[in-house]
């Protein structure tokens, strides 16, 4: 029996909350000691170690055979109106696409004045129950934190498929520098045969240099896709795609004086009372973002993120 067993292929599907993923994603780059994004081509070879040892298997017998990514994303005429986007958006999916990851796309939707998702977890949900019951996957893997799935993993345990729940918890600041906190539905992990805390495992085996969570990050050296003629590395494109926030000019184009009250990777808030104002290295001007630290004095103007909120642009150091 044991031998009937170990020679048995595992079949695995990938469902990315793609919204959720970037999430991750961003929070690995911006505030988590590593400084790195997570790598897709890494996430999957650890998806089939953790799955071999759940399931008690030969980790050669475990193999993805399907992986799905949903999110929201602006429409094309949007997209061209912001600079680079359009490249942007290609490049990511030029990277699952290298991955064999099916793309699934809705527009985004303006609701009360800001963007949102509209119809991708509903689609999220059908398109997985209908691809497990047509192919038949021994374990789906969700990359999600939302307890909104619940019935569909209860749909798919009736099916006799495993369900393996990679999710993050850990806490960030948004851009106005209030503390945030991310945590994984409750409801959602006492479903799931296999619920995986990624943000321990990491945390723990990285101090381990376990190779297989190294694997996890995007390596600097990584080399962009074969067709471009630039010397940026594929790493620091997949990091622009996401990092450098849409910047729209607002009426009061005077420059202002504060200091500078924070310093994150990449980022910063400037004191400007009532709130303290993001502002984004690709603002700065004349300096190096690692050349700055808390408490200089800057010279700025105020711009409009994508959410019509107040954020530092043009940004100068104030010499004296």
């Amino acid at each position: 029996m044991q031998s009937q067993k170990s020679s048995k292929l595992t079949r695995i599907a990938v469902i990315y909350d793609g919204n959720y993923f970037l999430h991750v994603s961003n929070y690995y780059n911006y505030s988590h000691e590593r400084r790195s994004r997570i790598s897709i081509s890494g996430l999957h070879e650890f998806i089939r170690a953790q799955v071999a040892l759940e399931e008690q298997t030969d980790f050669r017998l475990c193999q993805i055979v399907d992986a799905h990514y949903f999110r929201g994303r602006l429409n094309a005429h949007e997209a061209s109106q912001r600079g680079n986007q359009l490249f942007y958006d290609r490049l990511f999916d030029d990277i699952l696409m290298s991955e064999g990851v099916v793309t699934h796309y809705l527009p985004v939707k303006t609701f009360q004045g800001s963007r949102q998702e509209k119809g991708i977890d509903v689609w999220l949900a059908l398109e997985t129950f209908e691809l497990t019951i047509s192919k038949q996957f021994d374990v789906v893997v969700l990359i999600t934190a939302d307890g909104d799935y619940v019935p569909l993993i209860r749909k798919l345990n009736t099916l006799g498929t495993r369900i393996m729940v990679l999710s993050w918890d850990f806490e960030y600041y948004n851009d106005e520098g209030e503390k945030l906190v991310t945590r994984t539905s409750q409801d959602l992990l006492k479903e799931v045969s296999y619920p995986v805390a990624m943000h321990e495992m990491i945390d723990t085996r990285l101090r381990k240099n376990d190779p297989l969570i190294q694997n996890l990050f995007v390596k600097q050296s990584t080399r962009m896709v074969a067709g471009d003629d630039t010397n940026m590395t594929f790493a620091q494109e997949y990091d622009r795609y996401t990092a450098a926030p849409t910047v729209f000019d607002s009426e009061d184009s005077e420059y202002k004086i504060s200091t500078i009250r924070s310093l994150k990777n990449g980022y910063g808030f400037i004191n400007y009372p009532p709130n303290n104002l993001f502002f984004h290295y690709t603002s700065l001007n004349d300096i190096d973002f690692n050349e700055l630290q808390v408490d200089d004095e800057v010279k700025f103007r105020i711009g409009k993120n994508a959410e019509s909120k107040d954020i530092a642009i043009d940004v100068h150091l104030e010499h004296n």
